[in-house]
């Protein structure tokens, strides 16, 4: 399918600024015939000295060189107000951009952020924006040179000699050619690559970046470097392989634009050799000397906007794939849940792109105030069924019903305020404690924000920090450890206060001392309320009222954990393997003791 072109693609961004980008190139277009003017009236000025030295007429060289000199003000203030044209029109874009690419962000379906890293979607609306800012505000002028500038040279250089003409054109023409050659399918092709390889880098940096403190934590320094690592060392080799591409015909470029002379002289000897007027030849020669030099320039900059409209292209469609990424349709209608169960009915889901379910005609029933615990090998479907609860994406078979509504007829805003989530990989957000934990709550006051950091067993957390619930997180050196950065998520959860509580591996960033605080906080969060759990660490939910054995998308076995052990299947062979697994640590554990004593 055949793309528009980029302007008219930037077009619906600028909202009532349209006319500033027809504006802008109609400015570039006259200063570029300013610019021209001087160079014809200096060949004109010296011909006129040349040919007739004795009959000079002083008046009419000085009108002429004022003229001249007229002429390039005139081109340099039109430019100058082409360039604020172009810039308004850049900045117009940019917000425009950033806008309605932040709008689609905050109405994606919240399974958008599981597969697109923070770092990715910032480079593409951000970095993007910024991309097409530098070429309409830098690069549009020039467009408009690089269709006026070669039809009014070419005209002048057949028009003064046509011979010394064709001889100024070979060096650019061999030129044209090069630039050509240089903006191949190729050349795209590895600029398109360049771009993907730097969008990568930046997104495993920004997560590198943010994740130094979990991962200095669990001393996985090296091995978490790895992809970062890997993604630079992609980055270098497509750079290598992108300047390789260009050496030669760059280098070859360069020296063939600088040499116009070399095709001059002997025309220019050819000429007087063959009886032409040697004043005429000179002046002409000295105009083609002058002229040449514009060409290069004009090449220059013809090779940099194609260069940069394509850039931009590739801007455009990365935000273009972000914009075209499929809505989900919430109810503008208040559906009554009549209470805070949640179900599942035949559910089945695949992830984009996959042919196998990740979850394969799963049903099951979670009671108002009742706890379920979701157990099972990792890949097994456990997390995807946390996430469909909560409507990160629309199941392809099956309901899900929180009080008896289908999650697809319950408004988004109520149904996040039915649900709260604790996961995994928790995010803090570069502000104070207290920020953090009163988010999305407002009219709190100091007893029940307290009351929330008791109970997510998170007092000593504020009392060790130097500003207490008012350090901003990140300032100044304050990180906080993955079990301390749960514990204050456990209390964003706790002043959410949401009937419904979705934990996936609350516990798995936690070291033994922060899950036995993380366990207390738990108990007090999931109180009362309709709790989902999904744990590795099979004491953690040897009470919960009801566990389900999630095996490849499907529930193999359901139970209280004395009645899954008394059946002897597979929770049961995962519950011995796991004590296996605890008296080994425990073991390991007396055994480093004991060395450290002899030592």
């Amino acid at each position: 399918m055949k793309k528009e072109f980029v302007l008219k693609r930037l077009t619906p961004y600028m909202g009532r600024k349209k006319v500033l980008l027809p504006l802008a190139l109609i400015l570039s277009g006259i200063s570029v015939c300013l610019n021209i003017v001087p160079f014809v009236l200096v060949w004109y000025i010296v011909r006129e000295v040349l040919s007739a030295p004795q009959l000079i007429n002083i008046t009419d060289i000085s009108f002429y060189a004022w003229l001249a000199f007229t002429s390039a003000i005139g081109g340099i203030i039109v430019y100058f107000f082409a360039l604020m044209s172009s810039h308004l029109a850049a900045f117009r874009v940019e917000v425009g951009m950033q806008k309605v690419g932040m709008k689609k962000i905050l109405s994606m379906p919240l399974g958008f952020f599981d597969q697109h890293s923070s770092g990715k979607i910032r480079k593409i609306v951000n970095d993007g924006a910024g991309t097409t800012h530098a070429f309409l505000a830098h690069q549009l002028p020039d467009m408009a040179g690089s269709i006026i500038s070669p039809i009014i040279l070419i005209s002048l250089i057949l028009l003064v000699d046509w011979r010394m003409g064709l001889a100024s054109l070979v060096p650019i023409i061999l030129g044209f050619i090069t630039m050509s050659f240089m903006s191949s399918t190729k050349g795209n092709d590895f600029q398109k690559q360049y771009f993907d390889s730097l969008e990568e880098m930046s997104s495993e940096s920004v997560e590198y970046v943010r994740g130094i403190p979990v991962v200095k934590t669990f001393g996985q320094s090296i091995y978490s470097f790895k992809r970062f690592h890997g993604s630079i060392f992609k980055y270098k080799e497509m750079v290598l392989a992108f300047t390789f591409l260009w050496r030669k015909p760059m280098s070859f470029y360069t020296v063939i634009m600088q040499s116009a002379a070399f095709f001059l002289i002997p025309m220019a000897t050819f000429l007087i050799g063959r009886g032409g007027n040697l004043p005429l030849v000179l002046s002409n020669f000295i105009f083609y000397i002058l002229i040449s030099p514009i060409f290069t320039s004009l090449l220059m900059k013809s090779m940099h906007f194609r260069r940069n409209i394509m850039i931009a292209e590739q801007a455009m469609d990365r935000l273009d794939n972000l914009l075209d990424y499929p809505n989900m349709n919430y109810s503008k209608n208040t559906e009554n849940t009549g209470s805070h169960s949640l179900e599942f009915k035949n559910v089945s889901f695949s992830y984009e792109g996959s042919n196998k379910r990740a979850i394969d005609s799963i049903s099951f029933k979670l009671n108002e105030g009742e706890t379920i615990a979701l157990v099972g090998a990792s890949g097994g479907g456990k997390t995807t069924i946390a996430r469909l609860a909560a409507r990160f994406w629309d199941v392809d078979e099956g309901e899900v019903l929180v009080g008896g509504a289908n999650v697809k007829d319950i408004p988004k805003k109520e149904l996040m305020e039915n649900i709260s989530f604790v996961f995994q990989s928790t995010k803090l957000f570069k502000a104070s404690l207290r920020e953090n934990v009163v988010f999305g709550k407002e009219g709190l006051g100091e007893e029940e924000i307290n009351q929330a950091i008791d109970f997510s067993q998170s007092r000593e957390i504020i009392e060790d920090l130097p500003n207490g619930l008012d350090t901003v997180m990140g300032s100044k050196g304050t990180y906080l450890s993955g079990g301390e950065q749960q514990r204050i998520a456990l209390a964003r959860a706790m002043v959410k206060n949401a009937p419904i509580v979705l934990l996936d591996e609350a516990t798995a960033f936690a070291d033994p001392e922060n899950e036995h605080l993380i366990q207390k906080a738990l108990k007090k969060l999931s109180h009362g309320k309709t709790t989902l759990i999904i744990a590795h660490r099979l004491t953690s939910v040897q009470d919960v009222d009801r566990i389900l054995v999630i095996e490849n998308g499907a529930i193999a076995e359901e139970g209280s954990h004395a009645d899954l052990l008394d059946r002897g299947g597979i929770y049961r062979t995962m519950w011995d393997e796991y004590q296996e697994t605890v008296a080994w640590k425990i073991a390991a554990k007396e055994t480093i003791g004991i060395g450290g004593q002899n030592a």
